[in-house]
């Protein structure tokens, strides 16, 4: 039981995590496209640097309103999921019970031993352990939509300083330059995170990270050159 609680909780925490690598990346994306369109089109740096500040708070409210949304319909789901196996353990309790024998089976027990465990778990902690064996579900221990919001929130910030200080205080005749090979640098590193999170092809990662971004970044800046 302990292990299976401990899955759970960090199951929790990597989604906490996937939230703030994807705010940094997307505080990197969105904040440098803002500053390399305004560069684009000759705007002063006074522009530049209301432009970024705009697009880095608005940018990590929107990323934190996201997360909150999308964690607190999880945090839903999971609440109608205990008290829709809640009625089903009042109206089919042996059945889950012969449910939960044959996980056990399928899992390398003995049928005497996983119908022993079942029944005295069934006994106890017949909710609790249902829960987890059929959705994952940890009792009153669901998401926490706010932890998403937050670290969501603040790495966003993180992610968009990066840029904003590049387009800032880089000299003039490399501003652009600068700008883009610090965001193609931040790219990689966060490409590389997303990576290890999910055990994927660490390369694959970082090159889709980085033809997105720079893709991004010269769009804008074109649109920007044109505009102004």
């Amino acid at each position: 039981m302990q292990k299976l609680t401990s899955n759970y909780r960090l199951s929790e925490k990597l989604n906490v995590i996937r939230a703030g690598v994807l705010g940094a990346n997307d505080g990197i994306i969105s904040v440098a496209g803002i500053v390399l369109g305004v560069a684009g089109a000759n705007q002063g740096q006074l522009a530049l640097l209301i432009a970024g500040l705009s697009g880095m708070f608005a940018g990590a409210f929107s990323m934190a309103g996201g997360e909150y949304v999308s964690v607190s319909t999880q945090r839903d789901t999971q609440k109608t999921m205990t008290k829709f196996q809640q009625a089903t353990l009042k109206e089919h309790r042996e059945e889950e019970t012969d449910k939960l024998t044959q996980k056990y089976i399928n899992e390398g027990l003995s049928p005497e031993l996983a119908n022993k465990c079942s029944k005295e778990l069934m006994k106890s902690h017949g909710l609790e352990t249902t829960l987890r064996s059929k959705y994952n579900i940890e009792l009153h221990h669901y998401f926490n939509p706010w932890h998403a919001a937050i670290c969501s929130f603040f790495s966003f910030i993180c992610g968009a300083i990066l840029p904003l200080l590049s387009i800032t205080l880089i000299p003039d005749p490399y501003k652009i330059v600068g700008t883009m090979f610090a965001m193609i640098l931040a790219l990689m590193g966060t490409g590389y995170i997303s990576s290890k999170l999910g055990h994927n092809n660490s390369m694959k990662f970082i090159i889709r990270n980085v033809i997105t971004g720079s893709l991004t970044m010269l769009i804008t800046y074109l649109i920007g050159g044109t505009l102004g």
